[in-house]
């Protein structure tokens, strides 16, 4: 592994995890998913604190796959570089045949924002990151449709909502991260969750979103915040820049006339 610098550094971490749980999936098989899930939770998730425990030894870490106490260590809150990692984003999809649709995070904050990321799709060939950020496409006219991207398995009624007003299509995708990098690859055009979420389902991504100019936010239109006490992040929107301040209003309307 050649380290240059923290973009290409988050990029090859996140590429080897990748290739690593590729090959853990081939050799483990289908028949038992639960088991699949677990060992490849684990296996990522040791691979990524070995590497930046050698590499960045003086950083700290939050990941998914950390315990409880690991992920309120006061330090973290304290510390000036912070990576936030998804060891393996979207489980479900890695333990199911054919599906390419998961993704491996890695990302740096540093001193109140993110500096650097990477978003592997190993199922896909191609990793996203903020030493190269993707082109972005561009937005369809004035008046035309657009694709939203939501969970293939529990879209949320908001989300049905206000893609009907906006005369949008729903794309039904799996993690977190392959979602906000369909958004980057001209797949789709947006991305709105407002299910839950935390930290590392979105640091990586949001990351490298940024960097290649697309729009971020929360879905009251604030800019999410990373190394919080509280890692969870409800909600966001991600999607090309013309089509946020349609969609942010959209959402306000939406709110205004809820009970």
């Amino acid at each position: 592994m050649t380290i240059r610098d923290d973009h290409s550094l988050a990029g090859d971490l996140a590429t080897e995890a990748g290739e690593r749980l590729l090959e853990l999936r081939a050799r483990h098989g289908f028949d038992d998913q639960r088991a699949l899930k677990d060992a490849g939770d684990r296996s990522s998730h040791r691979f990524l604190m070995d590497a930046l425990e050698r590499l960045r030894p003086s950083d700290s870490v939050l990941s998914e796959e950390a315990t409880r106490e690991e992920r309120m260590d006061p330090r973290r809150l304290t510390a000036s570089r912070v990576w936030i990692v998804d060891p393996l984003d979207g489980t479900r999809e890695y333990s199911e045949p054919g599906r390419s649709d998961w993704a491996v995070h890695v990302a740096l904050w540093q001193e109140g924002a993110l500096m650097a990321g990477a978003v592997a799709l190993p199922a896909q060939g191609r990793t996203l990151t903020t030493a190269e950020p993707p082109v972005l496409p561009k937005a369809p006219a004035a008046g035309e449709p657009f694709r939203i991207a939501v969970s293939r398995t529990r879209p949320p009624e908001f989300v049905r909502e206000l893609a009907a007003r906006l005369g949008a299509e729903l794309v039904p995708i799996g993690s977190a991260g392959a979602k906000i990098s369909a958004v980057l690859t001209g797949q789709v055009e947006a991305y709105v969750h407002a299910g839950g979420q935390y930290e590392w389902d979105s640091a990586a991504p949001v990351a490298v979103a940024l960097a290649a100019g697309a729009h971020v936010s929360r879905i009251d239109g604030s800019p999410p915040a990373y190394n919080q006490a509280d890692p969870s992040l409800p909600d966001i929107l991600v999607s090309l820049p013309d089509l946020a301040p349609t969609m942010l209003a959209c959402i306000r309307d939406l709110h205004r006339q809820s009970p």
